[in-house]
């Protein structure tokens, strides 16, 4: 029964996320674990921006490294700042006393994310913060408004500004356009980029797509295996049912 309760949880977990973005759309994002470049990408974006102040306690570099097709020893040459190894976890220095102090709660691991949020929420939020000067960091966030994190990507995308009403705000308002490079959804026109970035819209756009690729990876790294034991599996079974019905038509071919 305690199993069974705990399988409900896990199910229901990511349903109350999601549906905890009050109504606020959310671009999506197909996470594609074969895609090793962007994997790396993303890994060095994880490792270079959000390592600051968030750990991934349950990933390891050298297990990620191995996992994305990145050579162990440039991994720790480019990626590793501090005195680890590239065999221990991806964790941070940062004391979460003092995390909580700073952020009012302490900044949460990201291993398992995308897991507990989704890949969409994440890819969304991520390009969603935009210039609020009552927030103590000066920026808000449509997707997690009075969120307490600063926008540690603006060097990247730019200064973003609201444009429309705080209903149109709620719902994203304006029309998606398609990014060329990813095909994925981007800008909807409440939000405007008032000073610009080191990326154009289009790049910041996709480096968050490997970003939230690699988180998706984090979150799932047996993933692609999974998947190739589950083919395995449905081969076997179509092979077995072709004895076992023979088997069968044996067994009961003198009942009719």
């Amino acid at each position: 029964m305690k199993k069974f309760f705990i399988a409900i949880v896990m199910v229901l977990v990511p349903m109350v996320a999601s549906a905890s973005t009050g109504g606020v759309h959310l671009d999506s994002m197909d996470a594609d674990h074969t895609n090793q470049e962007s994997l790396q990408r993303g890994m060095k974006t994880f490792v270079n921006h959000c390592m600051g102040c968030h750990s991934a306690n349950y990933q390891r570099f050298d297990r990620a490294a191995n996992d994305i097709g990145l050579p162990v020893d440039l991994m720790a040459e480019n990626l590793i700042f501090g005195e680890q190894k590239s065999g221990e976890q991806m964790t941070i220095a940062m004391p979460q006393d003092d995390a909580a102090k700073w952020f009012g709660t302490p900044p949460p691991d990201l291993t398992l994310e995308t897991r507990l949020r989704g890949e969409d929420w994440i890819y969304t939020y991520l390009r969603s913060f935009y210039t609020d000067s009552a927030r103590p960091w000066g920026v808000n966030n449509v997707v997690f408004p009075d969120v307490g994190m600063p926008n540690v990507l603006e060097g990247l995308q730019g200064v973003q500004k609201q444009n429309c009403s705080a209903e149109e705000m709620a719902h994203q308002g304006g029309e998606s356009k398609i990014d060329p490079l990813t095909g994925l959804q981007i800008g909807t026109g409440c939000l405007t980029i008032s000073e610009k970035g080191s990326q154009s819209v289009e790049e910041f756009d996709k480096t968050i797509y490997d970003l939230v690729n690699f988180m998706s990876y984090m979150g799932n790294p047996v993933k692609m295996e999974s998947q190739a034991i589950g083919y395995k599996v449905l081969i076997f079974l179509a092979i077995f049912f072709v004895f076992a019905y023979a088997l069968k038509k044996e067994y009961w071919k003198d009942v009719h």
